[in-house]
């Protein structure tokens, strides 16, 4: 077995992720390990996918999309993995531009809060 292999434990540490979320990535098929017996091994295929997931939910993308989206890269290749991924990225920057429109308001709105209370308490002393 070749050194760049890694254990599913090693796989765990260099992803921080818990055994039950790497079994849960492999039973959904995001994951392919190598099997030796009971032992799992991790080659750079695997952990280049692992990244790509990895990189996917911090952007917000769900594991269905990050799924779908490794399997266009197994069945029709390159380029056209990189043209679905542009429309799921413009979807997903709608999305987030959204979502931070609406933490700007609410930060605005505690912070109004905060000041009236903080006012309020000045008041009273």
């Amino acid at each position: 077995m070749s050194d760049s292999k890694l254990s599913f434990k090693d796989m765990c540490a260099k992803f921080d992720v818990t055994p039950r979320t790497l079994r849960y990535y492999e039973y959904i098929e995001l994951l392919a390990p190598e099997r030796q017996g009971r032992s799992r091994f991790y080659g750079a295929r695997e952990v280049a996918r692992m990244e790509l997931v990895m990189r996917g939910r911090r952007f917000g993308f769900s594991l269905e999309e990050c799924r779908q989206w490794l399997q266009i890269y197994d069945r029709d290749g390159t380029e056209t993995q990189m043209q679905v991924f542009l429309g799921m990225a413009d979807r997903q920057l709608i999305a987030l531009a959204e979502q931070q429109q609406q933490l700007d308001e609410a930060v605005r709105e505690l912070k109004e809060l905060r000041a009236q209370t903080a006012a309020r308490l000045a008041q009273s002393d």
